[in-house]
């Protein structure tokens, strides 16, 4: 507010938005450029077909703007996703002009600016003792995802954090959007009070790229309320829905009690479901935002697996509304978009998310016990067979999103074999917590308190460190002592052998405390003699990763090689398995690969098999207490 920080609601015709201002002195401790008098972005869409989004912005300084430019910057990245895509080499056609051009900034006949391309994602602007200018320019977009944008003649979707550039110095200013439509086409967002809306305010630049919107003749909405809060479901369907979606919009009802059962009441006044079912096999994603989620299926939602896949990315990204969005590491918001996020506590951010997101599940009714746990089991079989779980820490793997977070890839890498998502790495590092605080307290503390009272301290009470929102970010550390205060737990030896250290983790003290039992298998089925390919492409026969130490490896065998045969029978994705499943351990067998368009025979020695098969089981002599504070857990 005006002299004290906290959020507020910021209407601006029928527009609601959630914001925070920063009072004077904080800004000026911050050393932030001041407030320019106006920042308007405007979006056209005026030929579809071409895949350009029009994007011009218009800038009023009400002064003499230092140093006579200003510099307009595309970002590398957006949050939520962190790997890097150099968003700037979708621009095109970058123009700047002296004055407002703000009806057809594309065709603007006020004198140019100078513009000078400073590096690969900044363009300088003169000022030219002007106190308004207008720049604009073209995005070529045409990936439907959680990160990315598309328009097409079907629809327009965009995240703003790859089509709108940010002035530099001033992504804490209040800005304006205006969206010009196709005729016939209707808009939605978080912010939206319906479909007419076609102009918007923004408390700063980083609320308004955290809207994605759809704009398309065909959207649906269905709502429902909770605690007073109005959720909307904008569905976008390519295809057949099967009569699904009134069993949708109850079962996203249900993740919405569960989860706020735990967490209290939301800060805002309604959400968005933006759901997209591409039916194009290849269209698939979900990310977290302050007020909505946009999640996009590669199925159709008369598919059962798709309906399915839908709600676990509806429970795992509506969870994000507290842990991530709002309780958050030290370097998510503000951020600095010219580099790398680089946090250590994305195992807790999109981790411990991963863990209730299908914990969400079974206290939402849409699991029974035997699903949740069929699905962790599935969680450890994956990190313990993962040669890279021995040799990344949680945190490392934090560190390493840059690199993991569907990265692109131009030169060959190891990372298969040395690395691990924090995903699931700190999914199980939260389950695993859970049950021993709860089994050591007798039930008395759990995972769910030391969430809640995290996000009371660091959200709720703290005083804002930033412009971006309320409270402040975290620390590991301070995750480190809230588990100790509440649950007296070791937390320090704990975050020292199994976050900073990759020692596995106490998986059978863990479930003892809720009267389970881990049993494991060897699978001899599943025996591949460490040769990996790609899961993407189902034909192919090239060998994209090679375990180290493995019998592949011992052998000779390089990633790239090509297999052909086995023991003189020629191999397909099908059978190959099948076939080197017919010899044992110690026994010769004769491989035969195509290097470069050499053939080249390749004898392997069988070796034991590496892959073990993780069950989570009922323990049928667990004590009373043991199952009280398993069925405590489970039912929430």
């Amino acid at each position: 507010m005006m002299t004290t920080i906290s959020s507020f609601l910021f209407r601006s015709g029928l527009a609601i938005v959630f914001c925070v201002t920063l009072p004077g002195s904080l800004a000026a401790q911050q050393g932030q450029t001041p407030a320019l008098k106006s920042i308007s972005y405007r979006l056209g869409m005026s030929h579809p077909n071409t895949h350009l989004f029009e994007v011009s912005i218009e800038v009023e300084t009400g002064q003499d703007f230092a140093g006579g430019a200003i510099d307009f910057q595309m970002p590398k990245w957006s949050p939520g996703r962190y790997a890097v895509f150099d968003f700037a080499k979708n621009v095109q056609e970058f123009r700047g002009s002296s004055g407002l051009c703000p009806r057809t900034p594309l065709k603007c006949s006020l004198p140019d600016a100078t513009v000078t391309r400073v590096d690969d994602q900044t363009w300088r602007v003169a000022t030219q003792n002007t106190h308004n200018l207008t720049v604009s320019y073209k995005v070529y977009a045409d990936d439907l995802s959680g990160t990315f944008s598309q328009l097409n003649a079907r629809h327009a979707n965009f995240n703003g954090g790859c089509i709108f550039m940010y002035l530099v110095g001033h992504k804490q200013d209040r800005v304006k959007l205006a969206i010009e439509p196709p005729a016939g086409w209707r808009i939605t967002n978080a912010s939206s009070a319906g479909p007419d809306q076609h102009e918007w305010q923004f408390a700063n630049y980083d609320i308004l790229i955290d809207t994605p919107t759809e704009i398309a003749p065909d959207w649906t909405e269905d709502d429902f309320k909770v605690d007073g809060k109005l959720y909307r479901v904008v569905v976008h369907s390519l295809g057949n829905e099967g009569g699904k979606r009134a069993a949708l919009v109850k079962d996203l009802e249900k993740i919405v009690r569960a989860e706020t059962a735990m967490w209290g009441p939301p800060e805002f006044d309604s959400y968005t479901f933006l759901l997209h079912f591409a039916g194009d096999g290849k269209s698939g994603d979900g990310m977290e935002h302050l007020t909505s989620t946009q999640i996009i299926m590669p199925g159709l939602l008369v598919e059962p697996g798709t309906y399915v896949e839908m709600l676990d990315a509806a429970a795992h990204e509506f969870f994000h509304v507290w842990n991530v969005k709002r309780l958050r590491p030290l370097e998510l918001g503000p951020w600095d978009f010219t580099r790398p996020a680089n946090t250590r506590g994305l195992w807790i951010a999109e981790g411990f998310t991963n863990y209730y997101g299908h914990l969400m599940q079974r206290r939402a009714g849409l699991w029974d016990d035997s699903q949740f746990l069929s699905c962790e089991s599935d969680t450890i079989t994956s990190v313990e067979n993962a040669p890279g779980s021995r040799l990344m820490s949680a945190e490392e793997s934090s560190l390493s999103a840059p690199f993991l977070d569907d990265a692109p890839h131009a030169q060959q890498h190891n990372l298969t074999n040395t690395s691990i998502s924090y995903y699931p790495k700190g999914e199980l590092l939260g389950f695993v917590l859970d049950l021993l605080m709860r089994g050591k307290t007798h039930g008395k503390a759990s995972l769910d308190d030391v969430m809640r009272h995290m996000y009371d301290e660091f959200y709720l009470r703290s005083p804002a460190a930033s412009y971006y929102l309320r409270g402040r970010g975290y620390s590991n550390e301070d995750f480190e002592r809230a588990i100790a205060a509440i649950s007296g737990i070791d937390a320090g030896d704990f975050f020292k052998r199994y976050v900073r250290g990759v020692e596995v983790p106490p998986y059978d003290e863990a479930l003892a405390q809720v009267g389970l039992k881990l049993s494991r298998k060897m699978d001899s089925a599943r025996y591949d003699a460490g040769i990996g390919f790609d899961k993407s492409d189902l034909r192919s026969m090239e060998a994209r990763t090679i375990g180290p130490g493995s019998a592949a490896d011992l052998s000779g065998m390089q990633p790239g090689d090509v297999l052909v045969s086995i023991g003189g029978v020629n191999v397909t994705r099908d059978t190959w398995l099948k076939i080197l499943g017919r010899y044992r351990e110690g026994q010769q067998v004769e491989f035969q690969v195509r290097r470069k368009q050499i053939l080249i025979p390749i004898s392997v020695e069988i070796g034991q098999p590496p892959h073990v098969e993780f069950r989570i089981e009922e323990d049928k002599n667990a004590s009373a207490e043991a199952k009280a504070i398993r069925a405590a857990w489970l039912k929430g």
